[in-house]
């Protein structure tokens, strides 16, 4: 097996397909492109059809679920270890996601986040700077809030606050 060859035929260009005549050469993902249905925008009637059928997530729904799931993790954790620092523990990893998420979701339920897309979008990156700082420094005065803290138990009770995004989308309301 010759060496040379290999590396030159793994420099060849990308693969190439016939379509209709012997002058018409296209790539792979020019085909694919070409295959693609293309986008079609909704009139209103057929958008507020696809709003009734698919009604929004309200985004203080998630945050109950993560209030309502944290309190049963702790009440679970004080149950099972029968110390209450893990259960305060998880309570404080469960409010180091519901804190900030409330705040971002007051912020984005704004009117002023809503008067055009790109104020909208500057709103969303601005309240999820504003999440991010906020769970950080609860994170950093942790240790000092709750006496003495697990941090296992503190991590626990932030990952199933934040999984209950993914349940959310279970629980949507679907109208018929």
């Amino acid at each position: 097996m010759n060496p040379v060859a290999n590396v030159n035929s793994a420099r060849q260009p990308p693969a190439r397909a016939h379509l209709s005549g012997p002058s018409q050469w296209r790539t792979v993902e020019e085909e694919d492109e070409a295959q693609a249905p293309a986008f079609k925008a909704l009139t209103r009637e057929e958008a507020q059809a696809l709003r009734a059928k698919e009604p929004p997530l309200s985004p203080w729904r998630v945050i109950g679920a993560q209030v309502a799931v944290g309190v049963v993790a702790a009440l679970l954790a004080v149950l099972f270890t029968g110390r209450q620092e893990v259960a305060w523990s998880v309570l404080y990893g469960a409010a180091t996601v519901v804190v900030p998420g409330a705040l971002m979701a007051r912020g984005m339920t704004s009117r002023l986040s809503s008067m055009s897309p790109g104020a909208s979008a500057v709103s969303f990156m601005l309240w999820e700077m504003v999440k991010i700082a906020v769970s950080i420094a609860m994170l950093m005065v942790a240790p000092r809030l709750v006496q003495p803290l697990s941090w296992l138990a503190l991590l626990a009770g932030m990952v199933l606050c934040m999984k209950v995004y993914w349940l959310a989308l279970l629980w949507r309301p679907r109208k018929s």
